[in-house]
């Protein structure tokens, strides 16, 4: 939102003027002006750390140079950093204040395998061949936060508000490994509500059962024993065999399966060479489906048929879970605030240069041409369907199933993007996404305020969460206490990539922007990628 339409704003609840439409008590338009000015004041540092992020790209459970790059500024900013959080040694929390309501923040800041993408060209290039690059965008999302927790801070500083905050980052959320484990040990303890942000096209929110699926994660490992494949094979028995057993049964069960499942594996060990009997082979599997109990038993038809693999194959399994989410349930007193204040701010103001760059993105991707969004999305509600379908999933839901959330998707990325896809790369350290986080975080920092300064605000979050989201569910996950993050995942792939991709590190001290730092001009509207 511009500073002088805050003004005005500021200007009219002074005066006992109400902003139309807000549902609950709101924070002064005062004091949302003042956060508003600190966001615009931190937009070169909100660049800054988008940008570098991007250029870090690092995967699940290898987050080490993010988690130190974000948690300096954080430290420097008078926040309290504890790293190694729920045993994950990337992850980390930044906590500040005293007395009042506990708010979180956080975000996720993982990237995909094999996603490696020049930003601000149309056109597909690695800077890495096969190395992991920021396919969804998370690279935006904890530079938000940190720019809306410093606003919201000096704001509170300012009037004495008591309050706490605390910032968490969203560690392998590619994975769906690790948000289930900081609820079971107790990292949302003592939080009154929590905001998570996700990149997106459209600037929303929206409230109650959402469109995405529960999840396990889990890796199942058969044991036979090896022998010459040639000269004795009735002496071996082929771990190989039992993956292969399990698949296509897998495949075979599907037909009798409820239409909500949705699953997938990859084959993670299928031996050593041909001539060997394998007597070690894994399979990791994703079992989706709608709600906690109908993914519960979807893993556990998926291990009835694992122990029967084995036992046709002679040979022997175990599983590990690897991942878990549970399904989303946005928080409606929350949501309808946030709502309030995304209107409020407004979408960025986008230039001649960022539309046209959408549309060039969009051609030479052969996808959907559809300009950057201009007006703000209708409140989201509950995902309604006779047989609900929803395909993918987000562990955010295992924190919104323990404290009252809501998810801010903010415009930092372009329309017709395929998912997971080095297209969603491409402008992720542009000016589109910098402007997308910037306006994001003054969404985050309006609410906030609004929580901090309305008690009422957080009774009705707390009444709708036990009244409403656990009349008919409750938290289940499958993870017992005996399970442990998976932290050893993508060790491997960085360990013979990060030095290559160092070479790609963005240096602010050096170059105005990471575009700048790649000798790349924005907008390049090259669609032949001549």
């Amino acid at each position: 939102m511009k500073a002088t339409g805050l003004k005005s704003l500021a200007l009219g609840l002074l005066a006992g003027v109400a902003p139309i439409g807000t549902v609950h008590a709101a924070a002064p338009a005062a004091m949302k002006a003042e956060a508003a000015a600190d966001v615009d004041a931190h937009a070169k540092l909100v660049q800054e750390m988008v940008d570098s992020v991007f250029s870090f790209a690092e995967p699940g459970f290898q987050e080490f140079r993010t988690q130190e790059y974000l948690t300096a500024i954080l430290e420097k900013n008078g926040f309290k950093i504890t790293k190694g959080v729920a045993g994950i040694p990337s992850a980390w929390t930044a906590t500040w204040g005293e007395g009042g309501p506990l708010i979180a923040l956080g975000s996720d800041e993982d990237c995909l395998l094999g996603t490696s993408q020049y930003p601000g060209m149309p056109t597909l290039k690695a800077m890495v061949e096969g190395a992991p690059g920021h396919g969804e965008g998370h690279n935006s999302g904890m530079p938000l936060q940190i720019a809306a927790a410093i606003a919201i801070k000096d704001v509170m500083v300012k009037h004495g508000i008591k309050g706490r905050l605390m910032l968490w980052p969203g560690i392998a959320e590619e994975l769906l490994a690790t948000k289930a484990y900081y609820v079971r040990d107790g990292l949302f303890k003592g939080v009154d509500a929590n905001i998570f942000t996700h990149v997106s096209s459209d600037f929303s929110t929206g409230w109650g059962m959402g469109g995405s699926n529960a999840l396990v994660s889990v890796e199942y490992t058969f044991h036979g024993r090896t022998a010459h494949a040639a000269g004795d094979p009735w002496d071996g028995r082929s771990a190989l065999d039992g993956v292969e057993v399990m698949d296509n049964a897998w495949n075979m069960r599907r037909e009798h399966l409820p239409i909500s499942q949705r699953s997938h594996y990859v084959i993670t060990n299928g031996g050593g060479q041909p001539n060997v009997v394998p007597d070690t082979a894994s399979v990791w599997y994703y079992f989706r489906d709608f709600g906690f109990k109908n993914v519960r038993a979807l893993y556990e038809t998926g291990n009835e048929i694992s122990e029967a693999a084995a036992k046709a194959t002679g040979t022997s399994v175990t599983h590990q879970i690897l991942g878990y989410a549970a399904p989303n349930y946005g928080n409606k007193p929350m949501a309808e605030a946030a709502y309030e204040n995304i209107k409020l701010v407004g979408l960025p103001k986008w230039s001649a240069d960022d539309q046209s760059f959408t549309k060039a993105v969009q051609t030479a991707q052969k996808r959907p041409i559809k300009p950057l969004a201009t007006t703000i999305s209708p409140l989201g509600g509950p995902y309604e369907a006779r047989v609900p379908t929803g395909g993918g999933s987000d562990d955010i839901g295992d924190i919104m199933w323990t404290v009252p959330t809501i998810t801010i998707r903010y415009p930092s990325n372009i329309p017709s993007m395929i998912g997971h896809n080095k297209t969603s790369a491409i402008a992720m350290a542009t000016p589109i996404a910098h402007k997308g986080a910037v306006a994001g975080a003054k969404a985050v920092a309006f609410t906030v305020l609004d929580m901090m300064t309305t008690p009422k605000l957080i009774a009705d979050a707390k009444a709708f969460q036990r009244d409403v989201q656990f009349k008919d569910q409750k938290y289940d996950p499958v993870i017992t206490a005996s399970d442990k993050p998976a932290i050893w995942l993508n060790k491997d792939v960085m360990d013979k990539l990060r030095p290559q991709m160092e070479k790609f590190y963005y240096d602010p001290a050096k170059y105005p922007t990471y575009l700048d730092q790649l000798g790349i001009k924005y907008p390049n509207l090259d669609v032949t990628g001549g």
